[in-house]
């Protein structure tokens, strides 16, 4: 692949799909990777260490694609905001707030993490913090629901992205968000653009702006590919159910 896009992996919390993760870039070699925000969470691990191996192997995996020539492109979101006091380049990683990539038809996206243009975050941080919260008890809840889905045989279902789904005002603020982020890449001069943040995977085209969000490793397990003739596609992995014992077994 010519580039790859992956933001939301939110390691260091027991919701991470990081086998999946791991396993996705196993899989495609790509010419650059950027990390559109939230590669490590920062509000979970100051409530609770957790930390497993296989959020080690997650980072030492992309610091050896870096090792072996590969740009990658670390721009950091809320949750690992700190990241962002460590701006600059450092050998083939670069962190830096915002990026532009042309694709290889000549296109120009703007790469933002997406909470910049997130009121909630950005004005009431107390409410996003309890929302946080809320949202990691409905994660936790995934693992015992499919375990007993398992055993009637039914496939992996996530009560969290279902209220997500539900909830109207949820619904809304999704709709809302895509429309202010494509906004606000018309200042950039650009032909699109592309984030993370709200755990949405989509590509959808706004007036003269194309809008591009690469979803999560946390229920999604999606990212963004460009092939080399500038086609940009949706990859989805299927999500490993996250309960500490098969997260290792995994490993």
């Amino acid at each position: 692949m010519r580039a790859a896009w992956i933001s939301d992996v939110h390691l260091g919390t027991r919701t991470s799909n990081a086998a999946s993760l791991l396993q996705f870039l196993r899989d495609y070699d790509c010419d650059k990777l950027y990390v559109v925000g939230d590669l490590i969470d920062i509000w979970s691990l100051k409530r609770w260490r957790y930390w497993p191996q296989l959020h080690n192997d997650v980072i030492q995996k992309i610091l050896r694609k870096a090792r072996k020539g590969v740009p990658v492109i670390y721009i950091p979101g809320n949750h690992d905001e700190f990241v962002s006091t460590f701006a600059g380049a450092y050998g083939n990683i670069s962190i830096q707030k915002n990026a532009i990539h042309k694709t290889a038809d000549g296109r120009k996206i703007l790469v933002v993490h997406g909470h910049e243009l997130d009121t909630v975050v950005q004005n009431v941080k107390w409410l996003a913090y309890v929302g946080d919260i809320g949202y990691q008890f409905l994660l936790s809840l995934n693992p015992a629901i499919n375990f007993v889905r398992r055993n009637f045989g039914l496939g992996y279902w996530s009560l969290s992205a279902y209220a997500k789904q539900r909830v109207k005002d949820a619904v809304n603020f999704i709709g809302e968000f895509e429309k202010a982020v494509a906004r606000y890449a018309e200042k950039f001069s650009v032909d699109a653009v592309l984030c993370g943040h709200i755990h949405n995977a989509a590509q959808r085209q706004f007036d003269k702006c194309a809008y591009y969000n690469c979803g999560d490793w946390v229920e999604s397990c999606t990212a963004l590919i460009e092939r080399y003739d500038g086609t940009i596609e949706l990859v989805k992995y299927p999500p490993f159910v996250t309960s500490t014992r098969e997260l290792e077994a995994v490993a």
